[in-house]
């Protein structure tokens, strides 16, 4: 909440006195979700699983048991297709790749129009390059978009630990199940879309949406569980966004910290809201011609 208020007071955005703006500072998460709650019910989540499992090199890429991961230093990401079949899974249709570091919860996306091997791989190779830190290590479910040679060469040439999840086993990649959710399904919903023009429309929403969240878009992080009997107490850490997340760690240089800082500086959140909000009508405007 503070630099989100320092953000909109900065550009200009909101205009209210200091005691308002102290009261919406000392907002606790509980009222906030109070008061937010009649726009939740109207939320009717549902999705389909098309993850197809890739045999051929399940040997050679282990299932990830943590002791191959540093979880405290950035650069070890999870990474997941979201698929935007709507109802049905015949045919061709666009799929978002997710890829969410454990430690900062830095997340980046990119959209492709099917999920083929290349064109998985290169999105992969794209969104490597956006985040502020090198990648380290990487862990995927069984699907064999990632599953394959391509992936396990690039991962072996570029000294990147490679672990795949649990078969059937969610809760092994549960922060990147997280950002599905609160980010692919939040802004893109649960229609289908078959077509470039739809991919590249979804890109250019993802490439607000990146500074939106990282920037602005804090997380609690589990960092403890204290069990009585049959009763489990868990212990959070104050709520960061993944840019303070970066700031704060020792493993990140001060030359990307700065840059970092500069582009926080320049950033709107609510000019980023309306720029998604209106990249999403579009896609959907486009999505209904289409349908017709």
């Amino acid at each position: 909440m503070p630099d989100t208020l320092g953000a909109l007071c900065r550009h200009g955005e909101l205009h209210c006195g200091t005691v308002v703006l102290d009261k919406l500072r000392r907002m606790s998460p509980a009222t906030i979700d109070r008061l937010l709650t009649d726009k939740r019910k109207a939320l009717s989540p549902h999705g389909r699983s098309t993850t197809k499992p890739g045999s051929l090199l399940k040997r050679q890429i282990p299932v990830r048991m943590g002791s191959e991961w540093d979880d405290n230093r950035p650069g070890f990401v999870e990474m997941d297709l979201v698929a935007h079949c709507g109802d049905s899974t015949r045919g061709m249709y666009a799929n978002t790749l997710d890829v969410t570091d454990i430690a900062t919860g830095w997340s980046e996306q990119a959209a492709v129009v099917n999920k083929a091997q290349v064109h998985v791989f290169a999105a992969f190779q794209q969104l490597r390059s956006r985040f502020p830190f090198p990648l380290l290590g990487v862990d995927s479910d069984n699907g064999s978009e990632f599953i394959n040679s391509e992936m396990l060469r690039y991962c072996i040439q570029e000294n990147l630990v490679f672990t795949r999840s649990r078969p059937y086993k969610k809760n092994d990649g549960c922060h990147i199940e997280q950002k599905n959710w609160s980010i692919v399904r939040q802004i893109a919903g649960y229609g289908r879309f078959e077509t470039q023009a739809e991919t590249d429309l979804l890109n250019r929403i993802f490439g607000l949406v990146r500074l939106h969240n990282n920037f602005f878009m804090p997380s609690v992080k589990l960092i403890g569980k204290v069990r009585d009997g049959s009763h489990v107490t868990r212990m959070y850490d104050p709520p960061l966004t993944p840019f303070k997340r970066v700031l704060a760690s020792e493993s990140v240089s001060q030359d990307t910290k700065q840059s970092l800082l500069r582009l926080f500086d320049g950033l709107n959140p609510l000019d980023l809201k309306r720029g998604i909000s209106q990249l999403v009508s579009e896609l959907y405007n486009l999505n209904d011609t289409l349908q017709r």
